[in-house]
């Protein structure tokens, strides 16, 4: 359970984890709501706020006097690449950017790492927390995952600017290519904390597997932008045969 996090905010992080690592298929009914609280321990309120939530994300779907159910999988769109960093492209918009690194720690890899990265349960992982800041607002709240076996001893010196070019300058570990998946979801409690706004402000969710030239995977990162302070553009480039 994360530092500051309300107990249907853990619930609801588990059972969505239970759900993309297929613990819970698509279009399969999951546990009941008594069922739930057994299992977490917890009040009937606690799995039901945790349940609502997942479904005004539009991971669950209810059907009335059957059940609660895996919905299908969204539609996955992509976004225009970019290769310039946070702070240059604040910059040209006339804005000072700051990253502040809460935490830097090492973890054991659990069922969500090793879907996203290629190590083994149990794998020292390097957990870095940070929030990005525009002329002192938080926008950004990051959670980013890195094996010890690619970049070992990271500091906060290098998670202080970009995470990126540390990677490239100090481990020669170079960034080729990243997978993005952008979603909608609800500040919750510890959110909240870390992007000083009100519960259940809508946010942009990203999560980012990172690769380099050889395809190995180097980075999973967990991403909440403030609904209202953040947009996204995008960019599109067409063949002249369409």
């Amino acid at each position: 359970m994360e530092k500051n996090q309300s107990l249907h905010a853990y619930i609801k992080q588990e059972l969505l984890q239970r759900i993309k690592t297929n613990q819970y298929k698509k279009g399969e009914k999951i546990p009941p709501e008594l069922e739930l609280c057994k299992d977490f321990n917890v009040s009937r309120t606690t799995v039901r706020t945790a349940l609502n939530q997942l479904t005004l994300e539009g991971y669950l779907v209810r059907q009335q006097g059957s059940g609660t159910y895996v919905a299908d999988e969204k539609v996955k769109q992509t976004l225009t690449q970019t290769v310039k960093r946070y702070s240059d492209q604040l910059a040209v918009q006339g804005k000072v950017s700051d990253i502040n690194v809460l935490d830097i720690s090492v973890i054991a890899a659990d069922e969500m790492i090793t879907s996203s990265l290629n190590v083994n349960i149990k794998d020292p992982i390097q957990r870095i927390e940070r929030v990005r800041k525009a002329n002192g607002q938080p926008t950004q709240y990051e959670i980013a995952f890195i094996p010890w076996s690619i970049a070992s001893g990271i500091t906060y010196t290098d998670a202080e600017t970009s995470l990126y070019k540390s990677l490239k300058e100090k481990f020669n570990v170079f960034i080729a290519k990243t997978y993005e998946n952008m979603e909608i979801t609800f500040a919750d409690d510890q959110i909240c904390k870390y992007l000083e706004c009100e519960p259940g402000l809508p946010c942009f969710y990203i999560e980012t597997i990172a690769e380099d030239e050889e395809g190995r995977k180097i980075e999973f990162s967990k991403s909440f932008f403030r609904g209202d302070k953040t947009n996204f553009t995008i960019e599109r480039t067409y063949p002249e045969s369409n």
